[in-house]
């Protein structure tokens, strides 16, 4: 224990010591977020043919994304809390062994119809998408407030390669998994326990030491010297509560807009004559479109400004209501342009909200701030994800896409309603 007391306080007084281990945090989350993500898309490419499948209703089939994103909210405030007291070491482990093991499940209930206990797989499933969403903070613990939103769309642009390749082997998954007797919807499930698994050892082996604590030890130093008026620490706290607010609100209702039009887009899709592949094809391409473009997106929110790139996100998920609504139905390329820009407007929303949230919140409540407002993205999806199908089922997927498109235009008037009050400040840029 006092070695490690003094390993900390080797990067406490020294700043280069500091940037190394940014740097070497970075290379271990974007190693984990490979993983991830291919966990994370896979879920997303048939949870819902699967539900389809053993509930035999159209109805029913948001309920997979709402499970499991009511699960990742459970997840997000454990993986928030625990990383706030122990580190995000401990937290992102747990956060991504957790989903492994819901994949299991996932597996054990579709080979055994249980509908209960594919029920209760999914909400543990969930975990591992919190825990991918949670992965992208740790890169910012020790960032400087200009590297943030770099650290943020680095940790997201390593969840490509898995994000895309996962949809696509799908097809191949399925024959794996009718070869050893398991349903072929349920063949991908075994590839998502198996990238979790990864994720969570790869940051159990090599987040060390534990960037989250090394910043709450630099920050606790740096409360020492401080001498910060009364007037002064009440006008930072009021604008960080603001910051807090608006950076929740773009990722919610990106989250929310995304899920919705996502979830139910390879059901319609099959009610057109697209097969499988081309779901795993159009799936691919939105999660790539979610992740891949992160660099530049990083790059926009440190250097034009939070602010702009939400407007760009608000702006980026109407088209992709309006594209999802008005193109051709039996269109492939017309399914990939919609979802490409739902895909880029929330990595836009994404990115620009979560820069805003570490800029606002403190390091003695960061991660578990973090951790609160992650919850209510992940709840955003579930109900995104539950009211789908409902919608599509009573109305049609022209209603559900152009409300979308609707609720994804309020991010502007919001925004600028909070900027109003912050004019200024270190994100209003």
């Amino acid at each position: 224990m006092k070695e490690k007391k003094e390993q900390i306080n080797e990067y406490i007084e020294s700043p280069e010591k500091q940037q190394q281990l940014y740097k070497r945090t970075l290379m271990v989350v974007i190693l984990a977020q490979i993983f991830g993500g291919a966990g994370l898309a896979v879920g997303v490419t048939v949870g819902a043919l699967l539900a389809q499948d053993l509930l035999g209703s159209d109805s029913v089939t948001g309920l997979p994304s709402m499970l499991f994103t009511l699960g990742a909210a459970g997840a997000a405030l454990f993986v928030g809390r625990a990383s706030q007291r122990y580190g995000r070491r401990f937290g992102l482990t747990a956060g991504f062994l957790g989903g492994a093991l819901g994949a299991v499940g996932i597996i054990i209930a579709a080979v055994s119809e249980n509908i209960i206990l594919l029920f209760f797989a999914l909400l543990v499933y969930g975990a591992g998408s919190a825990t991918n969403l949670q992965a992208r903070y740790a890169g910012t613990d020790l960032a400087n407030s200009n590297q943030r939103a770099k650290a943020v769309s680095m940790a997201m642009v390593s969840s490509t390669l898995g994000a895309v390749a996962g949809p696509n082997l799908v097809s191949v998954m399925g024959n794996v998994a009718e070869s050893i007797g398991i349903p072929a919807l349920a063949g991908p499930f075994i590839l998502a326990a198996a990238a979790y698994f990864f994720a969570g050892l790869i940051f159990f082996i090599l987040l060390r030491p534990d960037p989250f604590i090394v910043a709450k030890e630099i920050r606790l130093a740096e409360a020492i010297t401080n001498t910060q008026s009364a007037a002064a620490e009440e006008e930072t706290l009021e604008k960080d509560k603001r910051g807090i607010f608006a950076g929740a609100f773009i990722m919610i209702i990106s989250q929310f807009t995304m899920v919705a039009i996502m979830t139910m887009t390879p059901i319609h899709m099959g009610h057109h004559g697209h097969g499988l592949s081309d779901v795993g094809f159009v799936i691919g391409l939105h999660v790539g479109a979610m992740y891949l473009p992160s660099l530049i997106t990083g790059y926009l929110v440190d250097k034009v400004g939070r602010v702009n790139m939400a407007f760009a996100s608000g702006i980026t998920l109407m088209l992709a209501g309006i594209s999802a609504a008005f193109g051709p139905a039996e269109s492939t390329m017309a399914h990939v342009i919609a979802l490409v820009l739902l895909g880029l407007g929330w990595n836009f929303g994404l990115i620009s909200g979560t820069a805003m949230l570490v800029d606002a919140t403190p390091a003695n409540t960061r991660a578990k701030s973090q951790g609160s407002v992650d919850v209510w993205i992940s709840l955003a999806g579930a109900i995104g994800g539950g009211l789908s199908g409902v919608i599509v089922a009573q109305a049609s997927y022209m209603t559900l896409t152009l409300s979308g498109a609707l609720l994804a235009v309020s991010i502007i008037p919001v925004v600028i309603l909070t900027v109003g009050y912050l004019r200024g400040w270190r994100w209003n840029h």
